[in-house]
């Protein structure tokens, strides 16, 4: 295939948005027959296979083909998208020094032109990668001007979005989602045609709806995002990101052991990208969904995986070290972090789990004040998700001072809010407040009707920790040597002839995982093979 036609290839294939085909294509030719814009186009396709250092090394041939064509604003526009790439990749240092070269480029052309909004894009990402908030907040609006005075439907989108960030970060919540919102219109109606663009804002939008408690929105666009996903032949860039939205929702509707088997994915995209950050934020999820399944030690290595890629974990080492038991080390722990974490956007999302905690140790003056600052947040927010976690916690509240009207009005709201969002696992924590406060007012039968139904639930999403509790609510918690439902799950198959590879794929665990919990259960029974094992099962009635 001569030059000409391998270029006309490419270029017709990415308008195709099949980006295997024009990253091939492009890669094969030799340097001296691609044009800057060539390479821009290249080291899009790079990244959207999750070649990133393919793309850095191509937006610098960039930069540079376009000084020496004298296209000074291509090569701008090229530094904007390297600084752009670096600074989500956490290269801020890098970025910056890029950064300094467009903006000194600027005023050698001295116009005021489209791509210094740009640059400003990519300082905004700089800043917020070094921890500089206050200056980065200011960035937005002037992304903004530049997009409508060019008339840039992909600038715009950018600018939008993150200015609803940043209102919705201090605080004005509502501003902040009608920004989001119009940031989106751009991309439902196919006017953001820039993919690297578009996959950023639907990922941007999703997590800001996270952060403000708004799970009905998250929901929707965490759909378009997965459709969008699937339209781009080959992509990998943002399909781990849209795996762990996916996975997230999965366990806000209590399908643990699938978010599981989608975090699992997520890291292999993530990995695939070298995107160290998100790694981390998949591990993150996977301790808390292990932890909530009664996989401590599995729980415990996913902690540890995400602070190797850099992320802090106390929040999950906490709510870890009270299901193992260690009070005390989960209060210090708690206390670390409300002292280092501020802002209601950040803050919401820690206090049930901080209250659950100083709940167990009876500090309950200190949770009832965090309790009153979740129910202004929620008033604030406006968010069904947030004020039914106020309810909750208020139901927490009202039971540790021993008022059982009050927790079974606060726990009654709180799960008719639960269940309006599809909530499956809290709602089954509210059931179990219900029951408590149920049993305080004397009525035994009701309490044990919403304690069975919150059991049966819990034991169907294998939220083995919160099954284990309410089971010796209901007198029932007689397993042998303190066996966690996935271990019976485990014994089951055991007993079915499965091998150890067989009840991986069952359960969507590592062989090596199975392994951990036959030998936690060899040392729980107090047995030496898997026959003993099946004998102790039915002795027991496990199976």
């Amino acid at each position: 295939m001569d030059v000409v036609t391998a270029l006309h290839r490419a270029r017709e294939a990415y308008e195709r948005r099949e980006w295997l085909t024009a990253y091939k294509t492009l890669s094969d030719l030799d340097d001296t027959a691609l044009t800057a814009t060539d390479f821009i186009t290249l080291a899009d396709t790079a990244e959207l296979l999750g070649h990133s250092n393919d793309a850095i090394q191509a937006l610098q041939r960039a930069h540079h083909s376009a000084i020496a064509a004298n296209e000074p604003l291509l090569a701008i526009r090229a530094t904007a998208r390297l600084a752009m790439l670096l600074a989500l990749r956490g290269e801020t240092a890098v970025a910056g020094g890029w950064l300094a070269s467009g903006e000194r480029q600027l005023e050698d052309i001295g116009d005021d032109v489209v791509e210094h909004g740009y640059l400003l894009v990519a300082r905004m990402l700089e800043r917020v990668g070094v921890g500089d908030l206050k200056t980065a907040a200011q960035v937005p609006p002037k992304i903004i001007d530049y997009a409508r005075r060019f008339d840039d439907a992909n600038l715009l989108a950018i600018g939008l979005n993150q200015q609803g960030r940043v209102l919705t970060v201090f605080g004005q919540v509502a501003e902040g989602v009608r920004f989001l919102d119009e940031a989106m219109t751009g991309i439902v109606a196919g006017e953001v045609d820039d993919p690297i663009f578009a996959g950023e804002v639907y990922c941007s939008m999703i997590e800001a709806c996270q952060w403000i408690g708004d799970w009905g929105r998250a929901a929707q666009w965490t759909r378009a995002l997965t459709t969008w996903c699937d339209q781009q032949i080959g992509m990998v860039a943002f399909t781990g990101q849209c795996a762990v939205h996916r996975a997230q929702l999965m366990r806000f509707n209590g399908a643990f052991t699938d978010a599981v088997v989608e975090l699992e994915r997520a890291v292999e995209r993530y990995e695939a990208t070298g995107n160290h950050a998100a790694v981390a934020l998949a591990y993150i999820e996977r301790g808390d969904m292990l932890r909530l399944m009664g996989d401590l030690d599995g729980a415990d290595q996913a902690y540890a995986t995400a602070v190797a890629h850099g992320s802090d974990v106390q929040m999950g080492r906490a709510q870890l070290s009270l299901s193992r038991g260690d009070v005390a080390g989960a209060v210090a722990m708690v206390h670390r972090v409300l002292a280092a974490v501020q802002g209601n956007i950040f803050r919401h999302r820690l206090i049930p789990a901080c209250i659950e905690v100083l709940h167990a140790a009876n500090h309950t003056d200190e949770a009832s004040a965090l309790a009153d600052e979740l129910a202004g947040i929620a008033e604030d927010f406006g968010s069904v998700a947030v004020r039914a976690a106020a309810s909750t916690v208020a139901a927490q509240v009202g039971l540790a001072h021993h008022d059982a009207q009050e927790a079974l009005t606060a726990a009654k709201s709180a799960l008719g809010s639960w269940l309006q969002l599809d909530a499956a696992y809290e709602a089954g924590r509210s059931r179990v407040l219900i029951g408590r406060a149920l049993r305080l007012l004397g009525d035994y039968d009701g309490a044990n009707l919403e304690l069975r139904t919150a059991l049966d639930a819990f034991q169907t999403q294998g939220a083995t920790i919160d099954a284990q509790a309410v089971a010796e609510l209901l007198g029932e918690d007689d397993r042998p040597g303190g066996l966690t439902q996935r271990e019976i799950e485990v014994i089951a198959l055991v007993a079915d002839g499965r091998t150890n590879a067989q009840i991986a794929s069952e359960l969507h665990l590592s062989v090596k995982t199975v392994a951990r919990h036959l030998s936690n259960i060899f040392t729980k029974l107090n047995v030496g093979s898997r026959t003993q094992v099946v004998a102790v099962a039915h002795r027991y009635r496990l199976v």
